[in-house]
């Protein structure tokens, strides 16, 4: 695997360090130029790595699986994964980190043939293991973004989860993290303009 378990709790270990600074923060502001507060990304990412857990262990589904998916405010995100507002940010926090050991626990576990249902496209375990970190790495620079916090994954990692995920991705000269945030529709490099609001990911294995 280019990609694995370790390369999510480095991510995610990471990503819960750099937001603890600011627990203090009101984290009811945008996350960047999300249209979700800090707590619903922060909740969006806890989600997202549970769900890519739960789908590679459950197989190929051709579907997602039907967990009851609630938000807590009319046009909010639905999710299945919520934390407790009244334990606070380090709780959000704690929620975040408990479904990031998940998933390197599953990713971990899965064996060879092993696949996850994404509309994106069956995922193996490397694919499930680069979405966790694709993931976790670009909504925590949301949040770093929303609350004024500093962010900056490690750019080997993120050129491996380009290389797996988006090898359509021109990468010559460019860091990794600069890469990642471009190919996510985050931001401009020289000569390329923002990424238009449709861009994607391809989980099937090579």
């Amino acid at each position: 695997m280019t990609v694995g378990a370790e390369d999510v709790r480095t991510v995610v270990g990471a990503a819960v360090t750099a937001l603890a600074a600011g627990r203090d923060l009101d984290w009811s502001v945008p996350a960047g130029d999300l249209t979700w507060s800090c707590w619903e990304t922060a909740e969006h990412v806890a989600d997202d790595l549970f769900a890519y857990a739960v789908q590679l262990a459950a197989g190929d589904t051709r579907d997602y699986l039907p967990f009851d998916l609630t938000t807590r405010r009319p046009g909010g995100e639905d999710t299945a994964i919520h934390a407790r507002p009244e334990d606070g940010v380090d709780g959000l926090l704690t929620v975040v980190s408990a479904c990031g050991a998940l998933l390197a626990a599953v990713v971990t576990a899965a064996p060879p043939d092993a696949r996850g249902f994404h509309t994106f496209g069956l995922a193996d375990a490397e694919a499930t293991a680069a979405m966790g970190v694709l993931e976790t790495a670009v909504h925590t620079d949301d949040l770093a973004r929303g609350l004024g916090l500093r962010w900056q994954p490690d750019d080997d990692l993120c050129a491996r989860v380009l290389a797996r995920l988006m090898p359509d991705v021109d990468r010559a000269g460019v860091p990794g993290w600069a890469a990642l945030r471009w190919a996510t529709g985050r931001g401009e490099l020289p000569g390329r303009p923002r990424r238009a609001a449709d861009w994607r990911w391809y989980n099937e294995p090579r």
